[in-house]
């Protein structure tokens, strides 16, 4: 499909029912990243739609990049299916999440995220470290480098990311690398309490019980300043929760009635 700027974005659909619109996280896309395997859980009761966000996958990408570009891609996809739909973000793709329900109004009529990463004010040093590390890294086209500092931003021990990087995955989280960048502008700073406020729709935060605390905290906050939110604590796993795990939670979420009040 186009976008409104004019951008192809690839996207695909799985099962019957109700329109649940998955959004990934930073470093992954349809073919990379646990959405494939949640849509598996969805799909029995669900029409769910996948996408690769722009600058991923076989999707476009036209600069500037922008967060309301990211919002016109989920409108698009929103258009193709017809309202209302249920929107599930997992970590930065949460904040996607969140602002497209903001954003398009009556046509979502639920919203969850996973481990949105929006900061405690401790954190904000740490984060903007980050920040820094990897505009260098990519300032240089230092790709390796810039995939390397986000693993170690989310938990990863650098045995895994040695490892990792010897994997057949890594050429394609280094090909799309300069998408890191997207991801840290959507969720650099502490979480928008003015978005939260504007939620018109049920939120639910989910957070892992093992995940970083500072990805524990964006979900939780959220949860607590959207005035119909709520969080939910998945205890025993981490930022990369199993779509078995995770699934139940957006099932009984996504099932239930949206009463206005």
């Amino acid at each position: 499909m186009t976008s409104r700027d004019g951008t192809a974005i690839a996207f695909e659909t799985a099962g019957t029912g109700s329109p649940v619109i998955l959004v990934d996280g930073a470093m992954c896309f349809r073919g990379f990243g646990p959405m494939r395997a949640i849509a598996e859980q969805l799909r029995s009761d669900h029409t769910v739609l996948l996408y690769d966000r722009r600058g991923r996958g076989e999707s476009g990408d036209t600069p500037p990049y922008a967060l309301a570009r990211e919002v016109e891609d989920v409108a698009a996809l929103v258009a193709r299916v017809g309202g209302p739909v249920q929107i599930f973000g997992m970590s930065s793709g949460g904040a996607v999440a969140l602002h497209t329900a903001t954003a398009l109004g009556n046509s979502v009529s639920h919203v969850a995220v996973f481990d949105v990463p929006f900061m405690p004010a401790p954190a904000l040093p740490a984060a903007a470290a980050y920040t820094e590390e990897l505009t260098t890294a990519l300032a240089t086209d230092d790709r390796d480098a810039a995939v390397a500092a986000f693993l170690r931003r989310v938990g990863t021990p650098e045995p895994a990311i040695k490892h990792i990087r010897t994997s057949a995955g890594w050429p394609a989280m280094t090909a799309i690398a300069p998408t890191l960048r997207y991801d840290d502008l959507l969720v650099g700073g502490g979480v928008p309490a003015s978005l939260a406020g504007s939620l018109d729709v049920p939120v639910l935060g989910l957070a892992g019980g093992e995940s970083p605390g500072f990805l524990r905290h964006g979900s939780e906050r959220i949860a607590a300043l959207a005035p119909r939110g709520r969080f939910e604590l998945i205890e025993g796993v981490g930022h990369d929760v199993p779509a078995e795990r995770l699934a139940p939670r957006l099932h009984a979420f996504f099932g239930e009635q949206d009463d206005g009040e």
